[in-house]
């Protein structure tokens, strides 16, 4: 389990005397164990691992999105930082798609549901988060749904 995955690099870290990855890691813990707390009064839970995927793809992107605001605001030092625990984030997502690969199954489900339009924009979404979207950047993926739809 990823999780556990996570509770070892902590340790190791601890251990290990790196401060800065040691910081990323408890970021990390800390958003799960809040998600955990949201979920506890949820009628379905989300298996642990898709929860973990989940929750670390939310933070990636809050991450790139930091990193953007900083370089344009010309904070670089806040940058880096963002950089670091986007770094150490990264470490513990699967393997994501290559913009090759996301095209290519974009296609099939354009071909499978017979979608055309941008019309048909939200169900080609919605398959291709249900079959790809632990492995997937979905704001990438969108843009990418768009294009092939105009």
């Amino acid at each position: 389990m990823i999780r556990d995955t996570i509770k070892q690099t902590q340790i190791d870290a601890m251990k290990g005397g790196d401060k800065e990855r040691l910081a990323a890691v408890r970021l990390i813990l800390a958003k799960l164990k809040d998600r955990d707390i949201e979920l506890r009064t949820a009628s379905q839970k989300p298996e642990d691992d898709a929860l973990v995927i989940e929750t670390l793809q939310k933070m990636a992107k809050q991450r790139r999105e930091s990193i953007t605001m900083y370089v344009d605001g010309g904070r670089e030092e806040l940058a880096e930082q963002e950089r670091k625990e986007l770094k150490v984030i990264e470490e513990f997502l699967p393997r994501q798609m290559s913009q090759e690969e996301t095209c290519a199954a974009i296609e099939a489900i354009k071909t499978e549901l017979g979608a055309q339009s941008v019309k048909d924009m939200g169900r080609v979404m919605a398959e291709l988060k249900a079959r790809h979207g632990t492995v997937l950047d979905m704001s990438a993926a969108s843009r990418l749904v768009k294009e092939s739809l105009s």
